[in-house]
């Protein structure tokens, strides 16, 4: 069962130089293989996003643009992440409730997942999610 010890920011290599930076996810960056990409935009400020864990889904979280914070939950704890680097990723295991919010103006959230969407993956129920955890 995963805790969250088990949710961490990771580094994304990256190059610099005065031409502007060049971030690369590749090989043993992720400790999974990425099979769906999306990304988030223009949510409003008020807004926010998530509200659901994933049974067996792996994702990881990047600010590609501004900032938004994470809402992490293990069933026991919460802890609040601000995302707001570009070479920053956030893992999320599976197992792990999440809510996405105070996204800044022209923020832009990138999701590399271990898998194709899957609606039988969510639990999109709190209570069912506490109650999974007992």
């Amino acid at each position: 069962m995963n805790t969250l010890d088990h949710v961490v920011q990771i580094e994304i290599p990256s190059l610099k130089d005065p031409r502007g930076s060049l971030a690369i996810i590749e090989g043993e960056v992720l400790p999974f293989s990425v099979e769906r990409v999306y990304y988030l935009y223009d949510v409003p400020s008020d807004a926010y996003r998530g509200g659901h864990a994933h049974k067996s889904l792996v994702q990881c979280l990047v600010a590609l643009s501004g900032s938004f914070e994470v809402l992490v939950d293990d069933g026991l704890n919460q802890r609040r992440i601000m995302l707001n680097k570009p070479d920053i990723g956030l893992l999320i295991p599976s197992g792990i409730w999440r809510e996405l919010d105070n996204f800044s103006s022209g923020s832009v959230c990138l999701v590399l997942a271990s898998e194709v969407f899957d609606e039988s993956d969510y639990i999109r129920d709190y209570n069912e999610f506490k109650d999974s955890k007992i």
